[in-house]
């Protein structure tokens, strides 16, 4: 199967907000694009959020509008579940070789929920960082684009599936499936591929395995949005407990030369508005602040200084050096103050690890010859019909990576004219 739309097509490789960005600001001055992401929704880590900077609204304030305009623009090709397998040619004639991966739902699918109501088998919900389980057929969130079910084949026995197959009155469940290689005809190939939050495994110090009241900064996302786990409430992995105290740690990754050297630029504003969840809920909840610098540039000095300001937070100037897990369910922080040589033991009920942001197309960048920079963030060669968006380029906000990715499509459609 081939797909030519002629030199002045864009490929946007990832479907993130940086992705949507792009491909819309290409396709509405005329440009036809094809629009690609690896996972079977549009939406990225946006998706996954409670709220974002700068005005602190629900991914829904974005999304929606975007995903909209996609579905309106008939010059924009989308394809979920797709990567790129092999880029040859060169800038106003590349020539990309595209794989998607079976769905095993096709669409006629209506998003009725009865293929999950009948499944039988259950699937870590990686939307939601494995903090609960979904049906091994499932739509991947609330505000999926496509509104379409994907089904974990393998994960599935065979009476489960033939139970799923049973339960569809629209005859979309196709578990003979195959993947679907094929080839595109671009002038010029935007790399929107986002980022990934830092393994917190590989922090040995930080012991993230040892107790369920250790979470990720994505993971908070997840629990204080409505449609988390929780149902927004944040309550301790483990036993559901109303945390009294909370632990942030600051650079969990990043600034190390042993994990992410640089800094992730967003970790710092992150707490910050995750303290504000907090306060929602928990009003007099302390809270401690383990920091090695607090970063929050510009416009969002003025939001870190009312939460320093905060009579129940203490930010302590140190690096963790260690996390202990306590019988009771909590855990105790150890580190030392930077400013006066004192080694803080601290006990709470709840720890939060930043960890970093680290590039998503990682090695596979050189096989596909894109550049990267030593953090692994792609490198814009517009001679070569390359362009950096959104956080493949660098760590960023969200307002930041709008701003990039509107950069992106002017210099990707002037390429090949």
């Amino acid at each position: 199967m081939s797909n030519t739309a002629g030199n002045g097509a864009v490929l946007v490789v990832g479907g993130g907000i940086s992705g949507l960005t792009a491909a819309l600001e290409a396709a509405e001055v005329g440009n036809d694009v094809f629009l690609i992401d690896r996972n079977p929704y549009f939406g990225g880590r946006v998706a996954q959020l409670n709220q974002y900077f700068p005005k602190l609204c629900p991914p829904t304030c974005g999304l929606e509008i975007n995903f909209r305009r996609i579905k309106d623009n008939r010059k924009i090709r989308t394809y979920t579940m797709t990567t790129v397998k092999s880029v040859s040619g060169g800038p106003g004639n590349f020539t990309v070789e595209l794989e998607t991966a079976p769905r095993y739902v096709n669409s006629n699918c209506t998003a009725c929920g009865d293929c999950a109501e009948a499944c039988t088998d259950e699937i870590d919900d990686a939307f939601n960082f494995g903090m609960q389980k979904t049906k091994a057929i499932y739509l991947p969130h609330e505000m999926a684009f496509p509104r379409r079910y994907v089904l974990d084949k393998d994960a599935c026995s065979s009476e489960c599936l033939e139970a799923i197959k049973g339960a569809c009155k629209y005859d979309a469940i196709d578990t003979d499936m195959k993947a679907e290689t094929f080839t595109i005809n671009v002038g010029s190939i935007v790399w929107a591929t986002g980022w990934n939050p830092y393994d917190p495994t590989k922090l040995d110090n930080l012991k993230f395995n040892s107790s369920p009241a250790i979470i990720t900064n994505m993971m908070m996302e997840r629990m204080a949005a409505d449609n988390g786990p929780t149902g927004g409430k944040i309550l301790r992995p483990g036993d559901d407990k109303e945390p009294e105290s909370f632990a942030f740690v600051q650079c969990a990754g990043s600034r190390d030369e042993n994990h992410l050297e640089h800094c992730s630029y967003i970790c710092c504003m992150a707490t910050f508005k995750q303290m504000t969840y907090i306060r929602e809920q928990y009003p007099e909840a302390k809270i401690y602040v383990f920091y090695i610098d607090l970063r929050t540039p510009g416009r969002y000095e003025k939001f870190r200084e009312k939460l320093m300001d905060d009579a129940n937070a203490e930010f302590i100037k140190g690096k963790v050096a260690d996390i202990i897990a306590e019988d009771d369910g909590g855990v105790t922080v150890v580190a030392e103050n930077a400013l006066t040589g004192s080694k803080v033991q601290q006990k709470v009920d709840m720890c939060i690890l930043a960890t970093g942001m680290q590039p998503a197309l990682g090695e596979q960048a050189g096989a596909l010859g894109v550049t990267t920079d030593g953090n692994g963030f792609v490198v814009s060669e517009p001679e070569k019909g390359m362009i950096a968006a959104g956080c493949a380029k660098s760590s960023a906000d969200v307002y930041t990576c709008g701003q990039s990715s509107t950069a992106a499509a002017l210099k990707a459609i002037q390429i090949g004219r």
